[in-house]
């Protein structure tokens, strides 16, 4: 593995905004969206990023990804990762929970629950089960025990969205899937998985302190 893993959830779209399930429905940022990702970009100009000049930068494909990527100004060394779509929601895309429980499925959750004609969990836990074997054979595990925040060259960034990455934040801890729903994740905001004596660990979660 990389020494270090960025992650930032795209920011705000309108189906985002109203909590409808945004899975493969390429839509934009919204304006607020667009102002997140700049403000995005300021703080990782300033230390301890400082640009973040050696990083490698992974984006889902989707719009709203790639979007703001290139606003947070990492676009121009960006590359397209598919292994980072969104969770397929199949015939649950761009409804609400709320309205999924309403209409004869009282108690529905998608962690526990699934979503018809989608992917299940098991198979976006596969996804980024894959994903991150390939980023392990391509950068092996690190040196050091633990990793300083200034250690631009062994980091990776991913863009990408809220599900999938809650996945992967557990799958990276060696946690089932599931675990996913205890990581809450906004628009925007930037997270850093690292390394706790040899032992993968989470050093920042959910941080919006640029959107203040």
């Amino acid at each position: 593995m990389p020494a270090r893993i960025l992650i930032v959830r795209h920011g705000e779209t309108e189906w985002s905004a109203t909590g409808r399930h945004t899975g493969r429905t390429d839509i934009p940022l919204t304006e607020e969206g667009r102002h997140m990702a700049r403000a995005l970009g300021e703080r990782l100009k300033r230390a301890p990023w400082d640009g973040l000049p050696g990083a490698r930068v992974l984006t889902s494909p989707l719009a709203r990804a790639r979007e703001t990527c290139e606003l947070a100004g990492l676009g121009d060394r960006a590359v397209p990762a598919p292994e980072l779509m969104e969770w397929d929601y199949g015939a649950y895309e761009g409804r609400t929970g709320d309205a999924i429980r309403a209409d004869g499925h009282p108690g529905w959750v998608i962690w526990r629950d699934g979503v018809p004609g989608g992917e299940t969990l098991a198979d976006v836990s596969a996804r980024v089960d894959a994903f991150l074997a390939r980023i392990d054979e391509e950068h092996g595990r690190p040196h050091q025990a633990t990793v300083t925040m200034d250690c631009a060259d062994c980091t990776v960034v991913l863009f990408a969205h809220g599900h999938l990455l809650r996945i992967l934040t557990a799958r990276w801890l060696g946690l089932p899937p599931e675990y996913g729903q205890r990581f809450k994740l906004r628009p925007a905001s930037l997270g850093v998985l690292g390394w706790e004596y040899a032992e993968p660990a989470v050093e920042l979660w959910n941080d919006t302190a640029h959107l203040a």
